[in-house]
């Protein structure tokens, strides 16, 4: 009540007061209203202390359908934030998070793209705010998205593939890399599939991506011969497509695939063998053989196609064959 009462006087006199001037109205308001207790229904009400502003956006966000992964990760970055600058949510300026951003960057030697997702999640939560009328203006806003070199991330040719598979120990490895390839999936979609999730017939199934958005994909005939074949020599009852080597043959977590993979890359000498190579691998062969981007997106549950278009990097020399075919 008290907060809201404050932010409407700061609003109401927003047209006609410059940042440093309403700022010194914040600053005189609060101190005036600090002893000031109001009274509702008979209930005192209590002005919601700055921690809970933190915690009212994650409880907004997970409303939201956000996966906790990515609220822990909200929390990770923007907690030290109020921590560090220890003032009123309303009085944080353009200037203090651009200063913070600075010196988190030189303190952690981060990335420019490091550096602009913390921007990102900064105005996710300062937007949030202003939505909410906690405060009167998101901060963020002139603070633009920081530019950084794109660089061309690599994918896997066709005979390190082929490596990679003709040195798999156990069925149970090729079966996992047939799948990433095929499909396209992100680890974290792999590790929660069950057998029964498997349309063997079609060759396809149903993942949950980000956000819990299901959606489908599909695998070729070698992914489905590899798995049949995993699964019928297996011996447990677990109900994961995937599971550990060693009873008591657990579920495979997203950690035990990425040691496979990079312990199979050393013994083969291939610099960064991950899962989410496959991913894009897949995405670029899809474009560079003429699938319509709009459909790889889909196939990759990507909500903007510019993601989509971050993945796929088309081979040159198609690139001027399709030149020569369309234009001349």
């Amino acid at each position: 009540m008290k907060n809201k009462l404050i932010n409407d006087i700061e609003a109401n006199m927003a047209s006609c007061l410059n940042n440093e001037q309403l700022a010194k109205l914040d600053k005189a308001l609060k101190s005036s209203l600090s002893d000031v207790e109001f009274i509702e229904n008979g209930k005192r009400i209590s002005p919601i202390s700055e921690v809970n502003y933190l915690n009212l956006f994650i409880e907004a966000k997970r409303v939201e359908g956000c996966s906790e992964k990515t609220l822990k990760y909200y929390e990770l970055i923007i907690k030290p934030l109020l921590s560090k600058l220890n003032t009123s949510i309303s009085r944080i300026t353009t200037e203090d998070l651009r200063k913070y951003l600075n010196d988190y960057q030189q303190r952690n030697n981060s990335s420019k793209v490091s550096i602009d997702n913390v921007r990102r999640i900064f105005s996710s939560f300062f937007s949030w705010l202003e939505d909410e009328n906690y405060i009167i203006k998101n901060p963020v806003r002139r603070i633009h998205k920081i530019k950084a070199a794109k660089v061309v991330k690599e994918t896997y040719s066709q005979e390190t593939m082929q490596l990679l598979r003709d040195n798999c120990k156990t069925i149970r490895d090729l079966a996992i890399i047939d799948f990433l390839s095929s499909t396209g999936v992100r680890i974290g979609e792999l590790v929660k599939l069950n057998i029964t999730d498997i349309d063997f017939n079609n060759k396809e199934c149903i993942v949950f991506g980000k956000g819990s958005k299901e959606r489908r994909v599909y695998f070729d005939s070698s992914t489905k011969l590899h798995l049949l074949a995993y699964i019928n020599e297996r011996d447990d009852d677990n109900e994961a497509l995937f599971v550990s080597l060693l009873k008591p043959f657990n579920r495979l977590e997203i950690s035990g695939v990425e040691i496979m993979l990079r312990n199979l890359g050393k013994k083969l000498g291939i610099k960064k063998v991950h899962p989410h190579k496959f991913r894009r691998t897949m995405a670029t062969n899809a474009i560079d053989k003429g699938m319509p981007v709009e459909q790889v997106q889909k196939l990759l549950g990507h909500s903007k196609i510019d993601t989509t278009m971050q993945y796929a990097m088309v081979d040159q020399n198609n690139v001027k064959i399709s030149y020569r075919k369309f234009i001349g």
